[in-house]
């Protein structure tokens, strides 16, 4: 299940802090959106919050985005940090034009839903795709204002 338009690498630490300051060292970004957040989700485990602290780094039509789990159901990020504070790979992220019609076909594709949630304007799901791919798959739906407001191209 590879589909829709690549546009972002994720990745989890320990220190989001550390992270940031060597995206501004080793690739020279200073503007970068980071923030703390705290939204509903679905897990196989449950539903409830999460909270996680994200940076949102641009270089040219690639996002980096970067996850310091917090607390609540964010085991699917904390599950596989690393020992140190280093950068580890997590996902990538599609974006895909028809949520309904999307969604409508995730579980007969086989691949584990292990985080759900969104808004109005932007929904996602994670699919674990490791067996296959080695990391999790992303899927996003989003209004093209909201495409906007992240910097999308």
């Amino acid at each position: 299940m590879l589909e829709g338009h690549h546009f972002q690498n994720a990745y989890i630490t320990r220190d989001i802090g550390k992270a940031l300051q060597q995206f501004r060292d080793r690739c020279g970004r200073e503007n970068v959106a980071s923030f703390e957040v705290e939204v509903d989700v679905k897990t196989p485990g449950g539903e409830g919050k999460a909270k996680n602290k994200l940076a949102f780094i641009w270089v040219n039509n690639l996002q980096y985005e970067l996850i310091e789990p917090v607390s609540g159901l964010v085991d699917v990020y904390g599950d596989e940090l690393p020992a140190d504070d280093q950068l580890k790979f997590h996902h990538v992220c599609m974006r895909v034009d028809d949520w309904e019609e999307f969604r409508s076909r995730v579980d007969e594709l086989g691949y584990p839903v292990v985080l759900e949630g969104g808004s109005p304007e932007l929904k996602y799901v994670y699919l674990d795709a490791r067996d296959f791919l080695g990391h999790y798959l992303e899927y996003v739906w989003m209004t093209p204002q909201r495409w906007q407001q992240i910097g999308g191209q």
